[in-house]
């Protein structure tokens, strides 16, 4: 669990360097900065107060109570935790603020190049305390969604979905950048990208695996279908874009092991390895065609946060619902196994993250508005918000 921890958190990181990669050099720095900077005020203030609302066994289904605000009661003996543990419920702290860490950075991918960093910065704490808590509570704190029969290994609907929602409300209150639709606007750096890509994939096994809380069989379980499903995806990738456009490229590559990845996350210790890739393969379909629609669109959600980790954790946590045995889990079958009210009930968790979310989220974002321009002006655009932010360039000598 030690180790699984540092793996999740070195995807906030990774996640930065993807993300870098994808905007213009002007924004590279801003870009990251979105992801490091959650590393700090999100992580503090999961310990201070997400992690109580979140994650204690008082409350109600709908929340969790202050029994351990500020870590009151957070100790180094296994107990007192809304799970079972054997380790020190201190690490488990630990553990679950990686997740919300990256759950906030996500978000970013949506609003990348115009969104001014204060703004940002204001929206990601309120939204990991309003949002990200009650969610996790509602599905793995002993809340409502899991009364129902809700599953979700490692994130699907608390992270992905959930994170997914965010960004798209995001991406439409904010707007379009200024020169969407005008001017060519492309990767400035796709080798960052892959790194950003291959480091995800390395930090999700503790992602997943890390989720059994233990080094159990389930977690094994957990690695092998981590690994197995973005494999598939990422082949079936390849023969769409060869099929679209008679060339595999690297930001395609990259792109489909995140949503792999994305999709396995709710179902990696439920299903087996042969099917995780089906599972792999199948996501591959509705992210892709998500992502040549939105290009379509007047949607200006930047590095397509929605189609892959709003998509793909749709895809991945429904089909839990259909892949999931209980002769490999222990815990409940999916339609194949004969369970097919599951797939509804998995449907209802996936709706409830998206309009929870998503109302919140719009909410939040008004009301800062009221306080603090959302935007950046269309001169600070114009120059990029490395140095109009932070007085930093990425790169010297280069603009764009």
């Amino acid at each position: 669990m030690l180790i699984s921890t540092a793996l999740v958190l070195l995807m906030t990181p990774a996640l930065a360097f993807f993300y870098g990669g994808l905007v213009r050099s002007k924004n590279a720095l801003n870009t990251m900065m979105m992801s490091f900077i959650s590393l700090g005020f999100v992580g503090v203030l999961w310990a201070l107060i997400g992690y109580s609302l979140a994650l204690s066994p008082g409350g109600s289904d709908w929340l969790g109570d202050l029994r351990f605000a500020f870590l009151n009661g957070v100790g180094l003996e296994a107990k007192d935790a809304v799970v079972p543990l054997t380790i020190p419920h201190a690490l488990y702290m630990a553990f679950q603020a990686t997740f919300c860490i990256i759950t906030a950075a996500l978000i970013s991918g949506a609003i990348v190049e115009r969104m001014r960093f204060s703004a940002y910065l204001i929206f990601i704490c309120l939204w990991s305390v309003v949002v990200y808590a009650p969610m996790a509570h509602w599905v793995w704190g002993g809340g409502w969604l899991a009364d129902m029969g809700a599953w979700d290994f490692a994130g699907g609907t608390v992270v992905h979905v959930n994170a997914g929602a965010a960004a798209l409300v995001a991406a439409m209150v904010v707007g379009k950048r200024s020169d969407y639709g005008h001017a060519s606007i492309l990767p400035h750096n796709i080798p960052t990208v892959l790194l950003g890509a291959g480091l995800l994939w390395f930090g999700w096994f503790g992602f997943n695996a890390g989720s059994a809380v233990a080094a159990s069989p389930i977690a094994g379980l957990a690695f092998v279908t981590t690994m197995l499903a973005p494999a598939a995806t990422l082949v079936v990738w390849t023969f769409l874009d060869m099929m679209r456009s008679g060339k595999p490229t690297a930001v395609g590559c990259a792109t489909a092991i995140v949503v792999g990845l994305v999709a396995i996350t709710p179902a990696a210790g439920f299903i087996s390895p042969m099917s995780a890739i089906a599972l792999g393969a199948i996501a591959a379909v509705p992210s892709y065609l998500a992502l040549i629609i939105r290009a379509k669109t007047s949607l200006d959600d930047s590095l397509d946060v929605v189609a892959a980790h709003g998509v793909g954790g749709t895809v991945g946590a429904i089909l839990t619902g259909v892949f999931a045995e209980k002769s490999i889990n222990g815990v409940f079958d999916g339609l194949i196994a004969g369970n097919p009210g599951q797939v509804g009930i998995q449907a209802l968790a996936v709706g409830t993250a998206i309009v929870f979310s998503g109302v919140v989220s719009f909410v939040l974002l008004k009301v800062i508005g009221l306080f603090i321009p959302l935007r950046a002006t269309q001169s600070d655009e114009a120059t990029g918000l490395d140095v109009t932010m932070h007085g930093e360039e990425a790169y010297l000598h280069v603009t764009e």
